[in-house]
């Protein structure tokens, strides 16, 4: 099983696993926003790969540079990469690392509390292709994850609100009490000490769920919650060039599955509201929607790479907090349905 380990002492955690893994080269993988922490973090004698920030760059032109370096100064089997930053980056370069030479060992340092709950756990690996997102990539788990608040203090407000919206997901997915805390807790004003518990006890939720599915054959389809929906709004943003965080578009596509949920399978209304207050106070800072953007809509969500049958758009979506429904489909009238309701109740 993946290791995780939950720390503040980063550097010697990280120089602990180098010896114990004894590569023959380290490579560490950073962005412009990150190189400060690569560097402060680096082994002697490793290398650093820089790439370009922001998910609208987590492509083949960065992918291609990272295979490059890898090839072109000598990195074998052997070697070992560690990614460190967001999840942009560790989900490039868990894809470059699982294609190299046909799968290297890499480690992933989350320097973001969406990395930490969400990409940097879970195997999942990849990069987006023609505005689609994730539409390339591979099943392969980092052999460790460190998770370190120290990093969360800079954070812009949006990323500590991007992050603990896929938080919310774990927690609507798990049990109904791990929700109410993280209902309770004031991302707006967020408080880091207080976050550390919510935070090792949600990840190791998302943990759980991937040791019993690790290649999302059944149980691991709850982790989409939010997803289809959050995905198209987030593709939407990016082919109109003015992109949303990931997990800001997660956190209003719950909001439509959500209501999905209450249309098909009895969600409770009441907490549609408390869920949409939550969204109208900490992530009203989206591009408005209109029924125009429909259809567009309704093609990405076609295009989700979650769909198994032509012509159905697969959702996950829940009963009751703590009660999911993996595998449910709906029609596009009642999809457009629920995108009436979701403008109705947001307020952006």
């Amino acid at each position: 099983m993946q290791q995780l380990i939950f720390t503040n002492e980063v550097k010697p955690a990280l120089e602990g696993l180098i010896a114990e893994l004894n590569p023959d080269r380290v490579a560490l993988l950073c962005d412009t926003n990150t190189r400060r922490i690569a560097e402060e973090l680096a082994p002697v004698r490793a290398d650093i790969i820089e790439i370009l920030p922001g998910d609208e760059n987590k492509n083949l032109t960065q992918l291609s540079r990272v295979w490059e370096h890898l090839s072109t100064h000598g990195f074998t089997r052997r070697s070992v990469m560690v990614n460190v930053g967001g999840g942009m980056v560790t989900d490039l370069g868990g894809f470059a690392a699982a294609t190299f030479k046909r799968g290297i060992r890499f480690i992933n340092v989350a320097t973001t509390l969406l990395g930490a709950v969400d990409a940097a756990v879970g195997g999942k690996t990849g990069i987006n292709f023609l505005d689609l997102k994730n539409e390339i990539g591979a099943f392969q788990e980092a052999v460790a994850v460190i998770i370190s608040t120290r990093f969360f203090a800079t954070l812009p407000p949006t990323e500590l609100r991007s992050g603990f919206a896929e938080m919310l997901k774990h927690g609507l997915i798990s049990r109904e009490e791990i929700y109410r805390r993280l209902l309770e807790f004031d991302i707006v004003n967020a408080d880091l000490e207080e976050l550390l518990p919510l935070l090792e006890e949600n990840v190791n939720v998302k943990r759980e769920v991937v040791a019993q599915d690790p290649r999302e054959q059944g149980l691991r389809k709850a982790l989409n919650l939010g997803h289809t929906a959050g995905h198209a709004l987030e593709s939407l943003a990016l082919e109109r060039n003015h992109p949303i965080p990931h997990g800001v578009a997660v956190a209003h596509g719950m909001l439509v599955e959500m209501i999905l949920s209450h249309m098909q399978a009895g969600f409770p209304s009441a907490e549609l509201y408390r869920y949409a207050e939550l969204l109208n106070r900490a992530y009203n800072d989206v591009p408005t929607i209109t029924c125009s953007d429909y259809p567009a809509l309704l093609r990405l969500m076609a295009h989700d790479k979650k769909n198994t049958i032509p012509g159905q758009i697969n959702f996950t979506l829940l009963e009751a907090p703590g009660t999911v429904k993996i595998d449910q489909t709906a029609t596009e009238s009642s999809i457009q349905t629920a995108l009436d309701l979701y403008r109705d109740l947001i307020q952006v």
